[in-house]
């Protein structure tokens, strides 16, 4: 006990640096998601998942899914976190007219860890998106991603 004789007592720290690239669709990967309003949801996400002490790294998407990088905050599950982000910007693009009071997020989602020394390379893909997604599905993609991290699915609750 000596040894703390005359040293300030701190309370420990609980820190975290953990990046997530989140993938979700909307409801029957109904096209939603128009060019007019992209920009406006994705900066609203953002918003979201600083509120909630996450940091967005980028967000970016197609008509009818998006993705997003950023750190999942230590005090918040990966499914609180997504289900916040996903009720908020739901909510958020229902008062953006007539065309999008029934948009809805499909139920599930797809979530894959990112190491900090893969970040550039999952941001470029992410920024990549409207190109990517000339030549490529949704369906194969999200497909890809459970291939590339060993991810076990049932196809039959895939794709609502």
């Amino acid at each position: 006990m000596n040894a703390l004789k005359g040293q300030d007592k701190k309370m420990p720290q609980s820190l975290a640096q953990i990046y997530v690239h989140i993938v979700s669709s909307t409801k029957e990967r109904y096209p939603f998601i128009q060019p007019e309003i992209e920009s406006q949801l994705f900066a609203y996400m953002g918003d979201t998942i600083k509120q909630m002490n996450g940091i967005p790294c980028l967000i970016n998407g197609v008509i009818d899914h998006v993705h997003v990088l950023s750190t999942l905050p230590r005090t918040v599950t990966l499914s609180k976190y997504i289900e916040e982000i996903k009720r908020n910007s739901s909510r958020w693009i229902k008062t953006k007219g007539n065309d999008y009071q029934k948009f809805a997020w499909q139920n599930g989602y797809g979530a894959f860890s990112v190491s900090s020394s893969r970040m550039d390379s999952v941001k470029r893909y992410i920024a990549g998106q409207k190109e990517h997604h000339r030549t490529v599905t949704f369906k194969e993609e999200l497909l890809e991603f459970f291939r590339k991290y060993d991810v076990k699915y049932d196809e039959r609750y895939l794709w609502d």
